[in-house]
């Protein structure tokens, strides 16, 4: 991902390089780095922690973000660290990696998924039956099927939990069949009341984690983000650059 401005953050990120010594891979020195966050920040998740490309500093991916951290545990830096020559936006390929691992990890059992009979590609979608560009969405959803894209819905109602539209949407979940109640809510039609364990709650904050803001948030398979509506000649055809 390319971008045109660099960060004030990812200036800092390069001046201190210059000061520090080449970083290894360390246990010891990650166990180190992990205790220095926790310290300061006891409710942070930490999934990972690995030397970055600049010598002195640690990746620290917490969740699907990235900050960056001297290698003496003293200095957090903010920002995308991108290779000029390979024009590589690092950071950003870490962030789809984590994103592709989670997305992944969600069991089939837990989305609502429309799929063609032969799949040539998945996309993951954050969406919510009272937005208008996810009804737009949805309205594509023959041409993707029938262009082999599969589409697995996860659940972000944008009111928040236990909103009207959360509990519209835990009904839509619950209903005997899934699939029709989606296509009828986007539709307008009234969702009937229904009740079961449902996995909505954990599909919004899972969104939250991600850094979903609207919907639909569109995820391909590889983890890259494609944020709003992306009508399906231009879908597929960022589908096939990734599998290409």
């Amino acid at each position: 991902m390319e971008r045109k401005i660099v960060r004030p953050g990812l200036i800092l990120l390069l001046t201190a390089a210059l000061f520090f010594g080449t970083a290894n891979a360390d246990p010891d020195r990650e166990d180190f780095l992990r205790k220095a966050i926790t310290d300061v920040f006891p409710d942070v998740e930490i999934t990972r922690i690995k030397p970055a490309p600049i010598p002195g500093l640690y990746e620290v991916m917490l969740g699907t973000e990235m900050i960056y951290l001297s290698e003496d545990g003293r200095y957090i830096l903010q920002g995308d660290l991108i290779d000029l020559g390979e024009k590589i936006n690092l950071s950003e390929q870490e962030r789809e990696a984590a994103r592709k691992r989670v997305l992944e990890s969600i069991p089939a059992s837990e989305t609502i998924d429309f799929v063609p009979g032969a799949a040539q590609h998945t996309v993951y979608v954050f969406t919510d039956i009272t937005c208008g560009y996810c009804q737009l969405f949805h309205r594509d959803m023959a041409e993707l099927n029938g262009r082999g894209v599969a589409v697995r819905y996860l659940a972000f109602p944008r009111a928040g939990v236990d909103s009207e539209s959360f509990r519209d949407m835990e009904s839509v979940w619950c209903a005997a069949d899934p699939n029709e109640a989606m296509t009828l809510a986007k539709g307008g039609r009234p969702v009937k009341p229904a009740q079961c364990d449902n996995p909505v709650r954990r599909q919004y904050e899972l969104g939250q984690t991600l850094g979903v803001r609207g919907t639909p948030a569109i995820y391909l398979e590889n983890g890259r983000e494609m944020p709003g509506y992306v009508p399906p000649d231009d879908l597929i055809e960022a589908l096939n650059q990734y599998a290409g």
